[in-house]
């Protein structure tokens, strides 16, 4: 029952090229910043990455992808990372671009064992009709493009189906965690991480403070231990070490 590894390198050192991860964070916020930097540290490449956002130049995601570590992702937002237009539109990068709430769902759907599930999101555009581009050419024609999806109509009202995500690993941050991998994600760092913890067959947590079983209150507890298998506690260092995506200053 105690998963704590004891470096983040050894909570990774079973990966390879060519694997899948779901990883947490929305921006910079409770992004898994230690263990993306773990991963990196590996030199694993060829990687499947599914994520809301890829990073930003420099942090998160963003120095795996400026390292040409990453094949494919999955996601719902480009914007903020020049490198990641740059690969995509240069065809060195294959992106499915998903509505961001069919996103969450379809990582949810994955840790529930749901295969797939009908949504109105995106019916009557590309997401549903095919034809977004996955990966371009070098000359800038389309190489690969989105397929066209199954459209049924409930209460009058069309839906198309979207399939369940699964991966095999899991990259997360949350606030607190105990040894037996149960989590507490502060605030708006919650985001997709318990989302990206349940879709992953190996999930790994990097906690800002660890804690002993039975110090967390069930009822705070956001993601329970079953979805995790191995934690990794932060030094205060690297707990406090948080990027800010944008500074936003006015004069007073």
């Amino acid at each position: 029952m105690d998963k704590v590894m004891a470096t983040a390198e050894e909570a990774l050192a079973d990966v390879a090229d060519g694997r899948s991860f779901a990883v947490g964070g929305f921006g910079l916020s409770g992004v898994p910043e230690v263990l993306i930097g773990a991963l990196y540290e590996s030199g694993a490449s060829g990687l499947t990455v599914v994520s809301n956002n890829c990073g930003v130049d420099g942090r998160g995601l963003g120095i795996l992808l400026a390292a040409g570590r990453i094949a494919r992702v999955t996601g719902s937002y480009i914007g903020e990372n020049k490198e990641f237009a740059r690969q995509y539109l240069a065809g060195e990068l294959e992106v499915e671009l998903t509505p961001q709430g069919t996103l969450a769902e379809r990582l949810r759907a994955g840790g529930c064992g749901i295969p797939a599930f009908y949504t109105p999101a995106g019916v009557g555009t590309q997401v549903a009709e095919g034809g977004l581009p996955w990966r371009y050419a070098p000359d800038g024609s389309v190489a690969m493009a989105s397929p066209p999806k199954e459209v049924r109509t409930f209460h009058g009202v069309d839906h198309i189906l979207e399939h369940a995500i699964t991966t095999d690993f899991a990259l997360v941050r949350a606030a607190r965690g105990d040894r037996h991998g149960n989590l507490v994600f502060h605030r708006a760092a919650r985001n997709f991480n318990p989302l990206a913890a349940m879709a992953g067959h190996i999930t790994v947590a990097e906690v800002e403070e660890l804690v002993e079983p039975g110090a967390l209150d069930p009822h705070d507890i956001h993601l329970p231990g079953v979805f995790v298998q191995r934690v990794v506690a932060l030094t205060p260092e690297q707990a406090a070490d948080k990027g800010i995506e944008k500074r936003t200053v006015r004069e007073r």
